[in-house]
């Protein structure tokens, strides 16, 4: 601990950091870009690997930038702001291969270019903020439960920050405090947590709907309407506060084109949409198929997504978790779309997707590694991986997102 070295950076591993190896062990650097030559103090010892502090850049990359935000490197929130937006999205492709070959074992696989945005900033519809130990809003800081104040973030879409501008309240039961907005709707939405369910004092000067979630996750309305909307490929989606949404607008529109188009879908066809939130993957194939069913866990998504398909008699929704449900759906060889939280699939969902033999699968997956996991899975089980397709949703992050394609061998 505390050990200075002269590295050499390789690689880019999946969570955002860099990495050497020195005598043997690997060595994970934040802040630091492949190809460098970099000056870095052991901050962790593992044994097998360690992690290191960036002291100083001796030998830049041509793909180092200068961050813009004042807050980077202190703040969570980003982890690339120092890399060329065009070495982001290749550096996300080459972690998702990494991946697949380490852990699914899959030595040849063609992992498409990243899907990139032409502006990479100012996308995010939804940010959470937390109270500081000084009564200051703002974001946690990188590997800490500490809160960086912030005055502005770079990630922040125009309607979050007038709203955070606007903002004049009374914070000292404050737990945390949310803001959404439609990006091509224009609504905006607050969302308050304390820590006694009580709201705290609050004035505003814009036309913003106010929710208080409750301990219990229950919403209550304080101000204008329960939920905000949003507009995908020309459908307008209703989204309550517990409801999970995609922070990245302009991006879900590409995701679900992706999706879309590796379904492949035909007037006969029954899809199942796995996880399938507020609906937005379920309406859009609704018009292509014979019949759609989304599954979702929960209740407030289940209620958005049923609202947003009125009209629609080709489809419905079942809350309850994947592997209770798929066994009571009756549905034989359907398409199948999945887009599972970070964790992936669990066994006995994987279980219940094979016993209903799709023919095509669709894996929207936002965690490389668990991707790879449960495709080594499908694929000893008779699949064949046809195409993986990176898209990026978080832009400035090493987070990643890809739409990825089986079908039955």
């Amino acid at each position: 601990m505390g050990e200075q070295l002269t590295l050499q950076l390789m690689d880019m591993a999946h969570g955002g950091e860099a990495v050497a190896k020195h005598e043997r062990k690997v060595v994970f650097v934040p802040y630091a870009i492949p190809g460098e030559s970099v000056r870095a103090e052991i901050v962790e010892d593992k044994g097998r690997f360690a992690r290191a502090r960036l002291l100083q850049v001796l030998e830049a990359s041509p793909q180092r930038v200068q961050a813009p935000c004042p807050y980077f490197g202190e703040c969570g929130g980003c982890q690339w702001q120092h890399v060329a937006y065009e070495a982001q999205l290749e550096h996300k492709r080459s972690v998702v291969l990494t991946q697949l070959q380490r852990i699914a074992g899959l030595s040849e696989v063609d992992v498409r270019p990243t899907l990139g945005m032409q502006s990479p900033w100012r996308y995010r519809n939804h940010v959470q903020f937390h109270l500081g130990a000084d009564g200051q809003l703002g974001f946690m800081a990188a590997n800490s439960h500490d809160v960086v104040p912030i005055q502005h973030c770079l990630l922040m879409h125009p309607l979050l920050e007038d709203v955070f501008d606007a903002l004049d309240m009374e914070l000292p039961d404050l737990v945390s405090l949310s803001l959404r907005a439609g990006i091509h709707t224009g609504d905006q939405m607050l969302v308050l947590q304390t820590g006694t369910d009580q709201p705290p004092e609050l004035q505003l000067d814009l036309p913003v709907s106010c929710v208080l979630l409750l301990s219990d996750g229950t919403p209550v309305t304080l101000v204008g309407s329960p939920y905000l909307r949003e507009r995908i490929a020309g459908r307008q989606y209703r989204i309550s506060p517990p409801s999970f949404f995609q922070v990245n607008t302009l991006q879900t529109e590409l995701l679900a084109l992706q999706v879309l188009s590796a379904l492949a879908a035909k007037p006969d066809s029954v899809v199942l949409d796995g996880y399938c939130g507020v609906g937005v993957f379920a309406l859009g194939v609704a018009a292509l198929a014979k019949r759609v069913v989304g599954v979702e866990l929960s209740p407030s998504a289940i209620a958005d997504a049923q609202a947003n398909a009125t009209g629609l008699e080709n489809v419905s929704f079942v809350c309850g978790s994947m592997h209770t449900v798929l066994p009571k759906l009756g549905l034989m060889r359907p398409l199948v779309v999945v887009d599972p939280p970070r964790a992936g699939l669990d066994a006995a969902t994987r279980t219940g997707l094979l016993e209903l033999d799709p023919p095509r699968l669709v894996y929207v997956s936002c965690d490389p590694a668990t991707l790879a996991r449960d495709l080594k899975a499908l694929i000893a089980a008779g699949y064949v991986l046809r195409s993986v397709q990176p898209i990026d949703m978080f832009p400035q992050t090493y987070h990643i997102e890809t739409v990825t394609l089986l079908e039955r061998a």
